[in-house]
């Protein structure tokens, strides 16, 4: 092991000081606890959730199950142990409406006040596209987001068109090779062409396959302004912003933090809500390929949260893989797993990461103003 390799003079570091990680240890313990505590009680195949420091780009902590004890890792090469935070490629589903809603709004073709039409399917070729819970109306941006609506995003899609839609998630980082410090990074993959059919797919999340660190990361810029690579090792905010790229407007940032911070009052982020802590964020249900086709039984699940609303500090992406219903009758939406995974994260982490409760306004999401 590593006495060999100090003796070959490979692993002999000039000053042997310890490494020093970004990963605080107490939030690591309760990540690693919650997802174990959560793949259990939502009957899930896989689990696994991150907490990324928006400012500084950091990783607090990374976790996913099954994984393998390092002390004893006599089955540390069967596939399902990987690292699925970095190296699990997946469709991320309806996390992608944040950099969907995010590009039509920084496109500056659309606002929150647009409206999108979204009474009926959107045929194109040989598909449909559906709402799951489908208004039969024209929707505003903020309810295109909060109903989570597939025709409103696909609508937001074409507002921008196809080359810029590509341009923006590049742009944020989602469908490049990350950059970092760890070595199991998986590459994304997305259509060698993009049709139109693509990218109305891939404005909810289906089409193109990422990590569910990179979402992470993508989000924290919706949430700051800016892309930062993520880091396991420690940065502070001023280092942070020297390799930083300015990859959104101020007001995207803005509409997108009304947005988050609404949805967690009257959407699908419920059931990640800590009562002080002022969370916002979005689920994601996507149905998971099985032979060639989407299956309706077998879903992949993410909720993507942020904190403190106001001034947002830290991401927890959480993530569910085919979870069922916890108990008969029960739902197995990500509101239903990976939302109350991330709550129970935050309810736990919160004070660790230095965020004071604060109980002044929990009566809603205000916008102030928004040009």
């Amino acid at each position: 092991g590593l006495t060999d390799l100090q003796a070959s003079g490979l692993a002999v570091a000039r000053d042997l000081k310890p490494v020093k990680l970004s990963i605080d240890l107490r939030v690591q313990h309760v990540v690693r606890d919650e997802v174990a505590t959560g793949m259990e009680r939502f009957h899930a195949i896989a689990a696994g959730a991150v907490v990324l420091n928006i400012k500084t780009g950091e990783v607090l902590a990374m976790a996913s199950v099954p994984d393998f004890d390092p002390n004893n890792p006599y089955n540390a090469q069967e596939k399902d142990r990987l690292n699925r935070m970095s190296a699990g490629l997946y469709e991320m589903g309806s996390t992608f409406k944040s950099f969907t809603t995010g590009m039509a709004l920084d496109s500056g073709k659309v606002t929150l006040e647009s409206r999108f039409d979204a009474s009926r399917p959107i045929r194109i070729g040989r598909q449909t596209i559906h709402d799951f819970h489908s208004k039969g109306r024209v929707l505003s941006v903020p309810e295109v987001f909060i109903y989570s609506s597939n025709i409103g995003s696909a609508k937001e899609a074409e507002a921008v068109g196809i080359e810029g839609h590509r341009e923006f998630l590049h742009r944020l980082g989602v469908l490049e090779k990350m950059q970092t410090e760890l070595p199991e990074v998986a590459r994304p993959t997305e259509p060698k062409v993009w049709k139109q059919v693509n990218s109305i797919t891939i404005a909810f999340g289906h089409g193109v396959s990422t990590t569910p660190l990179q979402t992470a990361v993508g989000c924290a810029a919706l949430m700051s302004g800016y892309l930062i690579e993520p880091t396991f090792l420690p940065r502070t905010a001023e280092q942070a912003m020297e390799v930083a790229k300015r990859v959104v407007k101020d007001t995207t940032v803005e509409g997108m933090r009304y947005l988050y911070a609404l949805n967690a009052e009257k959407g699908s982020g419920k059931s990640a809500r800590v009562p002080g802590y002022r969370v916002g964020g979005k689920t994601g249900t996507a149905e998971k390929v099985v032979n060639g086709r989407y299956s309706k039984e077998k879903n992949f699940n993410a909720f993507v949260a942020a904190f403190p609303m106001d001034d947002p500090q830290y991401i927890v992406l959480t993530i569910a893989d085919e979870p069922k219903p916890e108990k008969p009758g029960m739902g197995a939406t990500a509101a239903s797993n990976a939302g109350i995974m991330a709550g129970n994260i935050i309810r736990r982490a919160a004070s660790m990461l230095g965020v004071k409760p604060d109980f002044s306004h929990e009566n809603g999401a205000t916008l102030v103003s928004y040009q």
